[in-house]
């Protein structure tokens, strides 16, 4: 070896010294953003910024990411809430079998996350859900059961087929063998977002918040963020609701009873489909809604407004939507229309539209429907939703 090898000059040692602690400051921060499995991947979402609804009102308007989490949905975070609590309890033991009843979203975190924790997974959903949804439960190793969408009140409706096959596994094999997750009435469901979701969203505005709108699902989402960022404001962010056809959760917000044109006597369906939206409305009041503090409000949202604001987000933000992240951005776009200039308003983007190419995203569909919005209702200034927000808040104000 030559002595030249060992007469380095001093500087350029130090440029030797200086790359190999930049390198090691790389590690060391891949290190830091290691995480546990994909259980670690859940929650920790950002907001982004949506840079249209801002230009159109006047307010800063952020979503919170949710589609960013493993299995694409804020579902994640309930169903690994779900499964926690229920090893813990020893009403779910090691190897068992996690079932619910679900439009979709939560089958698809439970069948990710079941593996993960050593469990198995059995949704049962119903057949009028996008068809990616049970495609992708199953590409997860999970069961995927569908049944004819039918009233809650009705034996063969999702969730009541899925809490009788938790219930006949437990009396074949005993208890603790399956766990009936029950996101709707489980308030694991609320607590997942009261101590998660919520409490993120109010440190990533830095307390700087005036309202927060979400549809309801479960009711989880909205009552467990609600309840979070009412605790920490000390009531002073606004609550909204924001509501698709077919629901009652609007009339039971706005006039204390839960109640829907579509359930009047001699206008119920067989097989109810209310809406082109998935995941959101509900016809009844949940323990986990039921939970929510005081809302300041509710908005109705039409499907024609759901799809023109799907549209508009992914060709004028490059937010590519699922149909419940459309209906709280029509919310958002409500709460900020109301509020005026100035005022900072958090909505959900709950999952992306890759689970919705088949149903919500299909064109040829929507138009045989009659659904499919023209183009002039999806332009960058948002005329077609921000006439369709003041004619409502007229309207509001006329009552």
């Amino acid at each position: 070896m030559s002595a030249r090898r060992w007469v380095l000059p001093a500087a350029l040692a130090a440029l030797s010294a200086a790359a190999a602690w930049a390198v090691s400051r790389r590690r060391s921060r891949r290190r830091a953003g290691v995480r546990a499995g994909v259980l670690g991947l859940v929650g920790g979402t950002p907001l982004v910024r949506i840079a249209s609804l801002c230009a159109a009102t006047g307010c800063e308007v952020y979503g919170k990411a949710e589609f960013l989490n493993p299995g694409g949905s804020v579902k994640d975070r309930v169903a690994l809430r779900m499964l926690q609590e229920a090893l813990a309890s020893g009403a779910l033991r090691p190897g068992g079998l996690a079932v619910e009843g679900t439009a979709g979203s939560t089958g698809i975190s439970l069948a990710m996350l079941a593996p993960a924790l050593g469990l198995r997974c059995h949704v049962v959903l119903p057949d009028d859900a996008a068809a990616e949804k049970a495609a992708t439960i199953r590409a997860l190793g999970g069961v995927a059961q569908s049944v004819r969408p039918v009233p809650i009140s009705h034996p063969q409706h999702f969730v009541n087929v899925a809490r009788r096959a938790a219930a006949a596994a437990c009396a074949e094999q005993g208890p603790g063998a399956a766990f009936f997750c029950d996101q709707f009435e489980n308030l694991a469901n609320f607590r997942a977002h009261a101590e998660g979701t919520g409490p993120e969203i109010w440190a990533q505005t830095g307390g700087r918040l005036h309202a927060f709108v979400a549809a309801a699902g479960t009711g989880g989402t909205l009552a467990g963020c609600g309840a979070a960022l009412a605790a920490a404001s000390a009531g002073r962010v606004r609550l909204y609701l924001a509501d698709p056809p077919g629901s009652s959760l609007l009339n039971r917000v706005l006039r204390g009873v839960a109640y829907s044109a579509a359930e009047a006597e001699g206008r119920r369906r067989r097989h109810q489909v209310d809406t082109v939206t998935e995941g959101v409305g509900l016809n009844r009041v949940t323990a986990n809604f039921a939970a929510a503090p005081p809302l300041a409000g509710a908005f109705a949202v039409s499907d024609a407004e759901a799809l023109a604001m799907a549209r508009h987000l992914a060709a004028k933000d490059g937010l590519f939507l699922g149909s419940s992240a459309a209906v709280n951005c029509v919310g958002a776009l409500r709460a900020a229309r109301a509020l005026g200039p100035g005022h900072t308003v958090v909505t959900v983007l709950c999952d992306g539209g890759g689970r919705h190419l088949s149903k919500f995203w299909n064109d040829d569909a929507l138009q045989a429907a009659g659904l499919l919005p023209p183009p002039e209702r999806c332009g960058h200034e948002l005329r077609f939703l921000i006439e369709c927000a003041d004619e409502a808040a007229a309207g509001e104000r006329r009552v």
